[in-house]
Order: structure tokens, then sequence, then C-alpha cells
């Protein structure tokens, strides 16, 4: 009997590549979300999509739906993509479906999502993190105001890097109002070139990573489009990546931004514990899926470019024509792949077109960016969960 593994999540184009990669792999792959998910459900992918209430707002919901949709299609893998996975990590979910969450404990995501204590742990693990300190009021603040420029502000629990401040000056910094219940952080500027990585990681052991750089990006600073590390870049961070997932102890996926100064020296400026856009890099052959159904060690990253393709038409052709960069924008676009769609099946593309409308209808039913709105009932902020 195929083995069956449920990817929450659907909303992401991550979700839909792990789906193929596990459907590559031989396991019969079911996806789910709290929202309508176009773009999973046009694809012509083998995985059937489910709904659960929102996470956020109806947790007890959530979690009841969680397992009666493991019960009933007997998943031996739950595989989260987007913040939902703070809500799978929940005590009460934990306990319920054991070894089939593939998740770290909530301490150990809090650990990683949390800003300022990923900035902490590392220090104390050997890694290497630009200075940082934590500031929860107006006061601690004031203290970086004549030295702003030298900093990078942002909230201690975010996403996309919407709210981050970069060398702001005075006038920008004193917009910010930090507090206990919405804490911020400073963190020492670093000058050079940033460089991501994507991991799998099992009980600490590292057994997938890909890095990669991006030259196209929203104004937050998320990329859409992803090229191959440098060689000397991607062993610095898979020694890094190593080495933070033994320390932390880390089952799951998780991924990191990085920066390597003037002088090629690495430094780790924040983590996502889930999944994110360099898991693209390690899907197609079905050696993601053994990564994280089994523990089987992936093999090298393939070298090549890839890109969103709704985004690369929508945000990088404006760009383009802005910046001057319509000769960049082009071999991008001709020697890379859309990790969306496929051929033989393009209605993703269409689909991810409608769920990004959708959610920009959502922000500006709550007055928040599209972005937001894309997290909106699922993000986690730090809150006990049950």
């Amino acid at each position: 009997m195929a083995r069956r593994v449920l990817i929450t999540g659907a909303r992401a184009v991550a979700a839909l590549d792990i789906a193929r990669d596990f459907a590559a792999a031989g396991w019969v792959p079911h996806l789910a979300d709290s929202v309508p998910v176009r773009m999973a459900s046009w694809s012509k992918a083998p995985a059937q999509v489910h709904r659960y209430p929102a996470p956020r707002q109806q947790g007890a919901a959530f979690r009841a739906r969680i397992v009666e949709l493991v019960d009933t299609f007997g998943f031996e893998r739950v595989v989260p993509t987007c913040e939902e996975v703070f809500h799978l990590a929940a005590p009460a979910l934990q306990r319920r479906l054991g070894e089939r969450l593939f998740v770290p404990n909530l301490a150990t995501l809090r650990q990683l999502h949390d800003k300022f204590a990923f900035a902490r742990h590392c220090g104390e693990w050997g890694l290497p993190m630009p200075e940082s300190h934590p500031i929860d009021c107006i006061e601690e603040l004031e203290r970086f105001a004549s030295t702003s420029r030298k900093w990078v502000f942002k909230p201690r629990f975010s996403r996309f890097g919407d709210s981050a401040l970069v060398a702001p000056d005075r006038r920008a910094l004193a917009a910010i109002t930090p507090s206990h219940d919405a804490p911020w952080m400073a963190q020492a500027r670093i000058h050079g070139e940033e460089v991501c990585f994507h991991c799998v990681a099992h009980r600490g052991e590292l057994v997938a990573f890909a890095a990669y750089r991006s030259s196209w990006r929203l104004g937050g600073g998320a990329g859409y489009s992803f090229e191959p590390a440098a060689d000397q870049h991607r062993e610095a961070l898979r020694k890094i990546a190593a080495r933070l997932a033994q320390c932390a102890v880390i089952h799951g996926q998780f991924a990191c931004d990085a920066m390597f100064d003037e002088a090629g020296v690495a430094y780790l400026l924040e983590c996502n514990p889930r999944a994110t856009s360099g898991v693209h890099l390690l899907t197609g052959a079905g050696h993601l899926a053994h990564a994280i159904g089994d523990g089987i060690a992936a093999p090298e990253a393939v070298p090549r470019t890839l890109y969103l393709g709704p985004a690369m038409v929508v945000f990088g052709l404006p760009q383009a024509v802005r910046g001057a960069r319509m000769r960049d924008w082009w071999r991008c676009v001709a020697t890379g792949r859309d990790v969306v769609s496929r051929p033989g099946d393009r209605w993703p593309l269409l689909g991810a077109l409608c769920d990004a409308a959708s959610f920009s209808l959502t922000g500006f039913k709550h007055n928040i960016s599209t972005n937001a709105a894309a997290t909106y009932d699922l993000e986690w902020n730090g809150e006990e969960l049950p």
C-alpha cells in the first residue's frame, strides 16, 4: 500500500512542489489549507485538497480537523509549509500525532522564530551572528537614535521583511513603538552579499541542503528568483546549517538568511523554521520526500535558476522597466524555470494569480498589506498554545 503524506499550507508554491516530489517518490500526497487554494486545486498534480479551520482564529477546530484527516486517511507524515507549523506543534497535537508530525516542538520553534532569541542562542552555540539587542520599550529604542544608520531594526516576530528598517534616520526610527507585547530588536548592519539556504533535518542531523541568492525581490526583501550560490558560500553555509541543526536538535524544515561581509565572513541574520522558496532547489526527483519521510540524505542540489512565474510578471517586469533591467529579466525567464507551472500543468499559474487577488482583497478588508493577509489566519507571534 502506498504511503500517504499530508502537506499543509497549500497556499504556498512550496506546498505544491513538495507534493509533486512526494508523488515522484511513490507516495500519495494530500494538500490542505484554511483558504481556497486554486493554484493547488487546479493543478494536475496527483494530490487531493482538503480544508481546515483557520489555525489562528479557530485553534481547537483546526486541531480537531487535523486529527480527523490523519485518522481518516492514515497519513504517515504531516508536513507543514507555512506558519501553521506553530499551530501543528501545539502540545495537544504533538501528544496526539507524535512521530507523524514533521515539526520540532514548540519550544524549539520559538527559539528559531523569535529573531532576538535566535540571535542569543546562536551566540551560545558559537554560530556567527551580528551584534543584536532587544527593544521592548521606547526608552530602549532611544539609545540607538544617534547611531541608527549603523543598525537594522525589526520586530522579533515578523515575516517577509515588511516591517524591517535598514539604517533608518531619526524620523523613521521615531515611528517605531516597541512594547512588551510587540517587541523589536536592533541588529548591527552588515554590508555585503545576502545568501539564503533551505534545509531538512532529522533529529538534529542535516539531510538536505540548498543555498541560493536572489536578484529579484519584493520591497520587503522576499525573493522570487533563486540562483545557485557560489561554491565557497555554499560550503561555508552548509557547515553553519549542520551545526545549527545539531545544536537546536531540529526535526523538520528550516531556512536562514545570511550575509557575507566584504571580507567573506558569513553572518546569520534570521531563521524561518518552515518551508521557504529554497525548497524548490531540492524537488523534482523524490529526493526531498526521501529526506523528509525517512531521513535519507538528499544529493547535492542541481545548480539551476528558478523563479516564481506570477511574481516575475506582476512584480519583476515593472521593476525591470523602471530599473532598465529588461535584459536581466529576460535572461532569468529564458534560462530559468518557473516552479509554479509545468509542461502539461499550466493552470496553477492562473490559480496562483487568483489566489494572490484573494489575498489582496483580504488585505483591503482588514487594512493590511497583501503579504500580511497571506498569513492573517495562521501567523504566530509567540502566544501560548494549548
